[in-house]
């Protein structure tokens, strides 16, 4: 009987090759790998995954409970378990059990979980220890914990001269092309172990690998071998603790309930892992060196020039030659057996980029971190939501992908119309797979979505296992018990309206109508119907675009405007300078989202109508721009409102035809009686909307000329950052144009009748007259 334990580095590729080579030449009858022996039963589906993969543990219903273990395809676990899978070997997993690591409080769980609220799964707070009590830069050999003496890693890099550990270990073992010193390594462990006492947590770990050992040893296997951090070789081998002292260390750990699966990883989340994966920032240039093992650093060069190339950079193979060269003297001076990413990077930016940090950002991102997604296979157990999806990705052509991708959806089309359901429905599972963008070209049917992959997305969709087997049935569920959630509030139900009616749901609108009337009829906050008011106005015109039922929708709506404009007098009173600028952002946004829901054209009143003739047209059969309208006309005259609420209220009812009385009332909220700061709210307001105004409407134009021309100089003082705010919101061309009538009203008319050429505008007089018919007579 054997036992051979391999010291590791978990994401290396030499420690990888010479895995895989030891394995060959040892010929073991049963492999232990560190990882959680729940996943004994996942080996049998390795053969059908593509990495970089994961083991995802979780507890049902806690998804505040879950760890990762992610593998890429130069981890040397990974090699381990296709040898084993391939030679018919039996590979088993000897590191603590899920349903103990996973027991404690969220807030003490084992490195891999996601907090609420907190990090993404598996991402630890700098000088956080990672899931197996690593810390990032201890290489992935299970270094100890901050409270254990030292970093081992660094004192033999010390010891060796290096005061970088990753450039040592590398230099010791990942270039040494595959014939990794195992013993040599075991031996450096044992020597930085001496004196280190390993925490509780570490203790146990260890003592469950002596366990699942003994097991093996005792179950008839005669050639062993154990694949683990390096930290914990020392731990297996040697003198080792009894039974008894194990069996007390592991006594009354707290248990749950685990479930394991294999899901895909990315290069992008194992760049960013400082957990299992700690100390690998550079995925893509490791599965390279694993890949690649003659002439690594040409080939890399070589490959980069390709992707500076594709990107228009003018790079040639003499760039390639030179960049190699000095990737060589790199390393040599600084005594390295082969060129690292250190010097590779270096001799890049220097000759391939010309020094172009740009560039250099694009090898980062393209090889060093690389866009690999790894696949599982249809046979790797799943959730039935979890197999919807993956079925409906292959229909509708969807492929997951770790970069970003850029779509564009016409929803007239069936298959762009059943893509966008699909992706709103998963964003109200909380998969955030794709994000709504700003939709090129004009009209409703248009979306553009930008879709990114993340593995926490798999997570997200077993947590919502429970809530359907579909995605629209999920996501419908989901809808219901979001509706009748006790704090749920007005703005969240009618935002929840309109992503029913996005994800194309109809069985779940009912229920959050239903919740919705009733919130909308107890909430007496004003603010909060004109907050609601748009995103129901939105699913309402969303229901007849896409031709979706939304029945009831339309009377909620006229029930929350006409509760708006009754309660809108008495919200406008007693503002200050911030309440006012907020109420002024629900008027504008209600005032659009009225503008949506009739066909009645702007002028119905004709300018300068009284206001009770406005009222007879906005009666009981009234449109609900009419009632809006109403409501407006009748705050528009108060005289105790903000001079920021009354400036643009006639600034609305102007652009509405609705008003025919501007320049008296610009006249009277800029007269010497007004305080400066009031008339200087009043401009603001009135100019919102945009500066065309005052270029085309000479008399509005010579009111604002005047009143500036006639404060003080410390009442323009005072005035002055509300106007440079005003006028600043105008773009360049209105500016100009306004500053040319300005400089241009302070000529008389003879100046302008010199100042015309009747010679030179003749024939453009001549052309005019044409258009409309006269001749020149």
């Amino acid at each position: 009987m054997s036992v051979s334990v391999l010291g590791v580095r978990h994401h290396g590729p030499g420690s990888a090759r010479a895995v895989r080579r030891e394995l060959e030449r040892l010929r073991p009858d049963a492999i232990l790998i560190e990882g959680p022996p729940e996943a004994d039963a996942l080996v049998t589906h390795a053969p059908g995954l593509e990495p970089p993969v994961a083991l995802l543990a979780h507890v049902p219903g806690a998804p505040a409970r879950a760890a990762f273990w992610p593998f890429a395809e130069f981890s040397p676990e990974w090699q381990a378990i296709r040898y084993g899978t391939s030679a018919g070997v039996p590979v088993r997993f000897c590191d603590l059990p899920a349903a103990h690591s996973l027991a404690g409080e969220p807030s003490d769980a084992e490195p891999g979980d996601q907090e609420p609220g907190g990090h993404e799964p598996g991402s630890q707070e700098p000088g956080q220890a990672g899931p197996d009590g690593r810390r990032p830069g201890g290489a992935g050999l299970d270094a100890p914990q901050p409270g254990m003496r030292g970093d081992p890693i660094g004192a033999l890099a010390a010891a060796a001269g290096y005061d970088d550990p990753e450039r040592w270990w590398e230099d010791v073992v990942e270039h040494r092309g595959g014939d990794t010193p195992f013993q040599v390594i075991a031996e450096a462990m044992a020597a930085v172990r001496e004196g280190c006492r390993p925490d509780e947590r570490e203790a146990r770990r260890e003592a469950y690998m002596r366990k699942t050992l003994r097991a093996a040893i005792k179950q008839g296997f005669g050639r062993i071998a154990v694949i683990c951090g390096a930290w914990h070789v020392p731990a297996l081998t040697g003198p080792l603790p009894s039974v008894t002292a194990d069996n007390a260390v592991l006594r009354g750990l707290p248990k749950v309930k685990a479930e394991l699966t294999w899901v895909p990883w990315t290069y992008g989340r194992l760049a960013s892992w400082s957990g299992y994966g700690a100390g690998i920032t550079s995925p893509g240039w490791y599965h390279h060196l694993f890949e690649t093992p003659d002439r690594p650093v040409e080939r890399w060069l070589a490959a980069a020039a390709a992707v500076l190339r594709d990107e228009g950079l003018a790079v040639s193979s003499a760039h390639v030659i030179e960049s190699v060269r000095l990737a060589g003297s790199l390393a040599a001076l600084r005594g390295r057996p082969l060129a690292g990413l250190g010097e590779v990077t270096e001799a890049a930016r220097a000759v391939l980029c010309e020094g172009d940090d740009l560039a250099v950002e694009l090898i980062q991102r393209r090889m060093v971190v690389g866009d690999r997604l790894g696949h599982v296979s249809d046979g790797t157990p799943m959730v039935p939501l979890q197999r919807d999806l993956r079925e409906r990705q292959r229909r509708l052509k969807l492929k997951p992908e770790a970069l970003d991708r850029e779509i564009d959806l016409d929803l007239r089309k069936p298959l762009d119309l059943d893509r966008s359901h699909l992706l709103h429905g998963l964003r109200l599972l909380g998969v955030g797979w794709g994000t709504p963008g700003q939709a090129r070209g004009k009209g409703t049917f248009r979306e553009t979505w930008t879709l990114q992959w993340r593995p926490e997305h798999d997570l997200a969709l077993i947590e919502h296992a429970a809530l359907g087997t579909t995605v629209p049935t999920a996501a419908a569920q989901r809808a219901r018990d979001l509706a009748g959630a006790p704090s749920a509030m007005l703005a969240d139900l009618t935002s929840l309206v309109e992503q029913c009616l996005l994800a194309d749901l109809p069985q779940a609108l009912p229920g959050v109508l239903a919740a919705l009337s009733a919130k909308a009829a107890l909430d007496t906050d004003v603010t909060h119907l004109m907050a609601a008011l748009p995103a129901m106005v939105r699913a309402h015109r969303y229901g007849d675009v896409r031709g979706t039922s939304a029945d009831g929708l339309a009377v909620i709506v006229r029930s929350m405007l006409e509760r708006i404009c009754v309660g809108l007098p008495v919200a406008v009173t007693g503002l200050d300078d911030d309440a006012a600028a907020d109420l002024l952002k629900h008027v504008d946004a209600v005032h659009s989202a009225v503008a949506l829901l009739t066909d009645v054209p702007a002028g119905d009143a004709p300018p300068g109508a009284a206001h009770s003739d406005v009222v007879e047209e906005a009666g009981p059969g009234a449109s609900p721009r009419g009632r809006w309208m109403v409501a407006l006309r009748g705050i528009s005259d108060r005289q105790d409102l903000h001079g920021l609420i009354e400036g643009r209220l006639t600034r609305i009812l102007l652009d509405s035809g609705e008003l025919g009385d501007a320049g008296d009332r610009m006249s009277r909220a800029m007269s010497r009686g007004q305080a400066p700061a009031r008339a200087a709210a009043w401009v603001e307001g009135f100019l919102s909307g945009g500066g065309l105004l005052l270029v085309h409407d000479p008399r509005l134009l010579g009111l604002v000329d005047d009143w500036l021309t006639g404060l003080s100089g410390d009442q323009f003082t005072d005035v002055l950052p509300l106007l440079r705010r005003t006028f600043g919101g105008f773009a360049a061309p209105e500016r100009r144009s306004i500053g040319e009538r300005l400089r241009s009203a302070g000529r008389d008319d003879a100046d302008r009748d010199q100042d015309l050429d009747e010679h030179r505008a003749a024939p453009a007089v001549a052309t005019v007259l044409s258009i409309i018919g006269r001749t020149n007579g």
